[in-house]
């Protein structure tokens, strides 16, 4: 088995680093006048969140998985084109390493399909090609709000993927299965026309995020442990939390179709990179830390905290959005932003804990 413990804390201490500018990026576009830092900062927001945090994360758990020292290669490349980003270096050097890093999740998925064809596989190799097809159309020229679609595209159906795979142990029948394949299609299709047809895309991806959110709701194993207790009931809260949110941003982008900016595009965005997206990742993390750094952490109810922060705070902000308050768009972006540093911090304190304790434990 390949060791490549000793790369990994670098690699994921880059996707830290877009997450911390992409945050701060986000806070300058929703109004806050703090110092910019680099002029194209603000505008950086979108890629930086999408592709130098989340997809070099994902890029790096299933290099893990895979054990494959080529694998590596994708994370490096999306880090550093995050990195790239976030210094405000200009021209095509850091979209070019962010399309690289899409390109290289593809192939890893390639190698998976290959190695165990099942539909969860073949549904995140979609999510990767979508996350490919978004990078591709903004590094010739698109607008981030042109290709956004497809980076919500890439996060929806990795997600999608990974809940199925986790929901083998229920045996689904396979008239379920079939239901969730017809819902993926009605995705990708939404995703596919949104180029040629971006207000039909649009409310056809809504579409098939509303069906999606509604057959994890009732399909996923998350009903049944949400029964539970401790950390296993906890990650259950987090799983269903993100399902409403991806159900209530289905709902908005069928009702608005279109949007290139203002609060309704703001509601759907933040539905689905916040409300869902960062759900899976409060409720994922005990799991994919510990895979990623050979670290156990501990659980703890504080956990808590922050998720529920997460939520009011996304709640304040589609209030601020609809009722057009911007103090409520101002206070809940700030809140987001800080439920999100807090539950990293967490994480954090609970790596560094296990670690003194490990040391603790072989001086024994």
């Amino acid at each position: 088995m390949l060791n490549t413990r000793f790369w990994r804390l670098p690699l994921l201490a880059m996707a830290m680093a877009a997450l911390l500018f992409g945050l701060w990026a986000g806070l300058l576009r929703i109004g806050w006048a703090w110092p910019v830092l680099r002029p194209t900062l603000p505008i950086s927001h979108g890629p930086l969140m999408v592709s130098g945090f989340l997809g070099t994360l994902i890029i790096l758990e299933r290099a893990v998985v895979l054990n494959r020292l080529w694998a590596y290669f994708g994370v490096l490349s999306s880090g550093l084109g995050g990195l790239l980003l976030a210094a405000g270096v200009g021209g095509i050097a850091g979209p070019v390493l962010l399309t690289l890093g899409s390109l290289w999740l593809c192939l890893i998925f390639a190698v998976f399909l290959r190695q165990h064809p099942a539909l969860h596989s073949a549904v995140m190799a979609a999510g990767a090609l979508s996350w490919l097809v978004g990078c591709l159309l903004w590094l010739f020229g698109a607008a981030v709000y042109q290709v956004v679609l497809w980076w919500m595209g890439f996060l929806v159906l990795t997600i999608a993927g990974e809940r199925l795979e986790l929901n083998r142990v229920l045996r689904l029948t396979q008239t379920v299965q079939r239901l969730f394949a017809v819902i993926v299609v009605l995705l990708a299709l939404g995703l596919a026309l949104s180029i040629a047809r971006p207000d039909l895309g649009m409310r056809l991806s809504g579409l098939g995020m509303l069906a999606l959110a509604l057959w994890l709701l009732r399909y996923d194993l998350s009903r049944r442990t949400i029964r539970s207790s401790g950390v296993t009931r906890y990650i259950a809260a987090c799983l269903l939390g993100g399902y409403i949110w991806l159900g209530f941003a289905g709902v908005l982008a069928m009702w608005y179709g279109y949007l290139p900016a203002g609060p309704y595009y703001d509601a759907i965005l933040h539905a689905v990179f916040v409300g869902f997206v960062f759900s899976m990742i409060f409720g994922h993390a005990l799991v994919i830390f510990p895979a990623i750094l050979g670290t156990p952490l501990a659980y703890h109810a504080v956990f808590y905290a922050p998720l529920s922060l997460l939520h009011l705070s996304l709640v304040l902000r589609m209030f601020g959005n609809f009722a057009f308050e911007p103090w409520a768009r101002l206070s809940g972006g700030l809140l987001n932003a800080i439920a999100i540093l807090v539950f990293m911090g967490l994480i954090a304190s609970s790596v560094f804990r296990s670690r003194q304790k490990q040391k603790v434990d072989r001086s024994h």
